[in-house]
């Protein structure tokens, strides 16, 4: 219905996700689980990557990571100096695996409380490869990307020290194909006469009324809610969002079909 661009940018530039690829990681996990490539959301990370073991992320559930509810100790304030720019470095210089290990201090117990931190992300992903024996690029373009009728290609940077995609952002699209994505939920995961996303886990994903307390709006945070890697709204109707840092973001309203 509208379709707007400023800065001298055209349908053909991609655009920046930040923190909106969360919600792809969990799109991939919501796959892979109907797949059977992942057994259960209650399984732990560490029993798809060994690598893992006795860490505190390899011991969280895939659950509990979707809800970012490791309870590990992980500071994301963007100021060059957090865990998120050691977790970054790390990865850059030894891997994906490595940099997890480096957090294994856990604050409260798993499952208890929301604490944003891509670091939970970036282990989903750890899972996804694991479980797929793909990248998570080359799994979502099969099955999500050109199913859903997406007009261009999409990137994900990589860690140019293992080449696993950063997954808790910098994924680039055009504004039309993001659209495509937002129109794709707001239909309950289908398009084009195809269930695209699980619809029973979009469902749970995306509906504060089926997390614990802990993860519902104005609990989680003073305004939105937390469920798998989507942010949701207060109220009874079930509404939510993929939000990036500075700015990134898509809404949904399934009732209304409104992106």
């Amino acid at each position: 219905l509208a379709e707007r661009y400023q800065y001298d940018r055209t349908s053909r530039h991609r655009f920046i996700s930040h923190s909106m690829a969360k919600s792809l990681v969990s799109i991939a996990i919501g796959i892979a689980l109907a797949e059977t490539k992942i057994r259960t959301l209650d399984d732990k990370a560490a029993a798809y990557v060994p690598e893992l073991a006795d860490s505190a992320y390899g011991e969280t559930t895939i659950r509990n990571l979707l809800r970012m509810a490791s309870g590990v100790k992980f500071s994301e304030i963007y100021d060059g100096k957090d865990d998120l720019a050691r977790l970054s470095a790390k990865r850059a210089e030894q891997g994906t695996i490595p940099a997890l290990r480096m957090f294994n201090e856990r604050e409260v117990s798993a499952g208890t409380r929301f604490k944003y931190s891509s670091a939970e992300t970036v282990a989903l992903v750890a899972v996804l490869k694991s479980a797929t024996g793909e990248s998570i690029s080359k799994y979502l373009a099969e099955r999500l990307w050109q199913p859903m009728g997406a007009e261009a290609d999409a990137t994900w940077t990589i860690a140019r020290s293992d080449g696993i995609e950063n997954g808790s952002g910098r994924f680039n699209a055009v504004l039309r194909d993001y659209a495509r994505l937002g129109a794709l939920l707001a239909a309950d995961g289908a398009a084009n006469g195809k269930q695209i996303v699980p619809k029973d886990y979009l469902l749970e994903a995306t509906d504060w009324h089926r997390h614990p307390p802990a993860f519902r709006p104005n609990k989680a945070t003073a305004y939105f809610g937390y469920g798998y890697q989507f942010w949701t709204y207060p109220g009874t109707k079930r509404r939510f969002a993929l939000l990036g840092v500075y700015g990134q973001s898509i809404f949904v309203d399934p009732e209304l079909k409104l992106v």
